[in-house]
């Protein structure tokens, strides 16, 4: 099946992408929300930037008649992709929450930090439901991998290394060729590179995420439309070009403060940039530190 292009509505709706794999593109934050169907009930991954956008969510899934949530899976820590999990909480007290277990540290130490934000932000039209969210911290998490038993199908959740923050996790459903990539890969614009990245490291994770995939995989970013392994692929070349340059300026002694001027980068020089020298100027210092100890 071919990559699905232009599924983003007005009203947004679950789009089956392949065999009962359903994604949904909201318009806030253009955040991909995914749900599996199974003989044991849905799969959903991610579940949007607050309770009442996870509120949405439900309602939109239960317009399509799918079953029960039976679990819910958080790509990563950040608030667009885990605010709404209360939502599903209050259907279901015992639904399990799965995410790594830096995910789930992180998003506890700094959960309430991201709702101050937006209580300070009285002009962002959102900024009173993310302010009002419960914050529900994932009950199930794994440090390497973990597979989910659907009955008829078996969804493989894995930690295939740092890059957009230190706890991503990839979802692959081998029966349909289908892997839930989160912000590790991003098609509406390019990967945030955030202060809690691992630019360094991040290519030699989407490599091994590209050993997950054939030409045939279809890919869910986090935010955008499914693209294939090519796409994939592309993205990487582009995070190592970074990288490799960052590596070259700092070998050749040019401080972090010129680095972004001086640099030749295949993305615009924005924040994104920015943040990949800082980061990784910091990991080649913790490195050079770690050696003389």
């Amino acid at each position: 099946m071919e990559p699905i292009q232009n599924y983003r509505r007005v009203v947004p709706e679950f789009v089956e992408i392949a065999d009962r794999v359903w994604v949904a593109r909201y318009e806030w934050m253009d955040v991909n929300v995914t749900a599996i169907g199974s003989d044991r009930g849905l799969v959903v991954v991610d579940t949007h930037g607050s309770t009442a956008a996870g509120r949405n969510v439900l309602s939109d899934l239960d317009r399509l008649g799918l079953g029960p949530v039976a679990h819910v899976v958080n790509s990563h820590w950040h608030w667009d992709h885990t605010f709404g999990n209360a939502a599903f909480r209050e259907v279901s007290l015992d639904v399990p929450i799965h995410a790594h277990t830096e995910a789930a540290r992180s998003l506890t130490d700094q959960g309430q930090r991201i709702k101050e934000r937006f209580t300070e932000s009285p002009d962002d039209p959102h900024g009173a439901e993310v302010a009002e969210t419960e914050m529900v911290i994932p009950n199930q998490t794994f440090a390497d991998k973990c597979a989910l038993d659907l009955g008829d199908r078996v969804l493989e959740l894995m930690f295939p290394g740092r890059g957009h923050t230190s706890g991503d996790i990839v979802a692959r459903l081998m029966d349909a060729e289908v892997l839930v990539a989160g912000d590790l890969v991003e098609e509406s614009a390019k990967p945030w590179i955030g202060m809690d990245s691992w630019p360094l490291e991040w290519p030699a994770t989407l490599e091994v995420m590209l050993d997950m995939m054939t030409e045939h995989t279809l890919v869910i970013p986090g935010h955008g439309s499914t693209v294939d392994r090519a796409f994939v692929q592309a993205q990487r070349d582009e995070v190592s070009e970074i990288v490799e340059t960052v590596l070259t300026l700092a070998g050749l002694g040019v401080p972090a403060d010129r680095a972004v001027a001086d640099g030749e980068w295949p993305w615009e020089a924005d924040f994104r940039i920015r943040n990949a020298v800082s980061r990784g100027y910091e990991a080649l210092e913790s490195a050079r530190k770690a050696e003389q100890d």
